[in-house]
C-alpha cells in the first residue's frame, strides 16, 4: 500500500475526542502524527438558556445547528429533559454540513437543508429561497461565534433565538509540554480545522513559552476560509486549503502538497 506521506510529522490541533478520523486518515498515508489539541469541548457556563428553549421548542419553526458538538449537547440536554424529538412533528432541521447532519439522523429525524459549502454565508444563503417571514428559528452553537447567521436570517424576516449549547476553551498545558512537542520534533505540518484552533495555539505558546512559534519550514493546513481568514490576520499564510471543508478533502490536500512539491 502506498505511504505518501511516509517521513512526515503532522500536528493535529482538533479537540482530543474528535481529532480520530483525521489520524488515522493521516496514519494511512504513513505520516507520524502528533494530536496536540489546542481546544477543549465543554458545557455551557448554564443552562438556563438552553433549558427555556427546549421548554419552548415546539414553538419554532427550524432548529439549525453548525457544529456537530452543537447536536450532541442538546440532544443530550433533551435526553436529561426526557423530551423527544418526536414530539415536534413541525420542526425543521438545517445542518451546515454532512457529518453534522449525519448526528441528527441518528436521532431518527429528517435534515431539511445542507448547503453545498460547509460555512456560515453558504448557510444564510441556502435560507434565502425559503419563506422566512415571521418563522421562528432556534440556532444552537458555541458560545464564541460569529454573528453573521443570525443577522443574515433576520434580515429575511426571520425570528432568530440563539443559544449556547456548548464553549470551547484553551487547555491547560504546560510551557515544558509546548517546548517537547515543537523543539524535539521535526515538524512538517501544522492542521487547523477553526479560528479556535488558531488562536488557542498561539496564545498557549505565546503565554506559556513566550515566544512566537516555530512555524518556519512548517506547512500550515487550514479547513475553511474563516480558519484562513483568522491565520492571515494574524500574518500566518496558509499553505494547504482543501476545496472542500471535511478531512479527508484536508488529509488529501496535505497529500497533494507533498506529491506536489517532490
Amino acid at each position: 500500500m502506498e505511504k505518501p506521506l511516509l517521513g512526515k510529522t503532522v500536528v493535529i490541533t482538533r479537540a482530543r475526542g474528535q481529532a480520530g478520523e483525521l489520524s488515522q486518515l493521516l496514519r494511512n498515508c504513513g505520516a507520524r502524527v502528533i494530536e496536540f489539541p489546542t481546544i477543549e469541548i465543554v458545557p455551557p457556563d448554564s443552562w438556563k438558556g438552553v433549558d427555556r428553549a427546549i421548554d419552548n421548542l415546539e414553538t419554532y419553526d427550524w432548529l439549525i445547528f453548525t457544529s456537530t458538538n452543537g447536536v450532541k449537547y442538546l440532544f443530550d440536554r433533551l435526553r436529561l429533559k426526557k423530551r423527544r424529538l418526536a414530539e415536534f412533528k413541525d420542526l425543521r432541521f438545517c445542518a451546515i454540513g454532512p457529518r453534522t447532519a449525519q448526528e441528527i439522523e441518528k436521532a431518527g429525524v429528517k435534515v431539511d437543508i445542507v448547503p453545498e459549502q460547509y460555512y456560515a454565508e453558504a448557510l444564510a444563503g441556502r435560507f434565502r429561497v425559503e419563506q422566512l417571514k415571521g418563522r421562528r428559528i432556534l440556532l444552537a452553537r458555541a458560545k464564541k461565534a460569529r454573528d453573521l447567521l443570525p443577522r443574515e436570517l433576520r434580515k429575511l424576516g426571520a425570528r432568530v433565538d440563539v443559544v449556547e449549547v456548548y464553549q470551547t476553551k484553551a487547555p491547560n498545558i504546560s510551557g515544558q509540554e509546548i517546548e517537547r512537542v515543537f523543539q524535539e520534533n521535526k515538524i512538517d505540518v501544522i492542521t487547523f480545522t477553526s479560528s479556535s484552533t488558531v488562536e488557542n495555539f498561539l496564545q498557549l505558546y505565546e503565554e506559556n513559552v513566550g515566544l512566537t512559534p516555530p512555524l518556519a519550514g512548517v506547512a500550515i493546513a487550514a479547513i475553511g476560509p474563516v480558519t484562513v481568514n483568522t491565520l492571515q490576520k494574524r500574518g500566518i499564510a496558509p499553505h494547504i486549503i482543501p476545496k472542500s471543508f471535511t478531512v479527508r478533502a484536508l488529509t488529501e490536500a496535505i497529500v497533494d502538497y507533498f506529491t506536489v512539491e517532490t
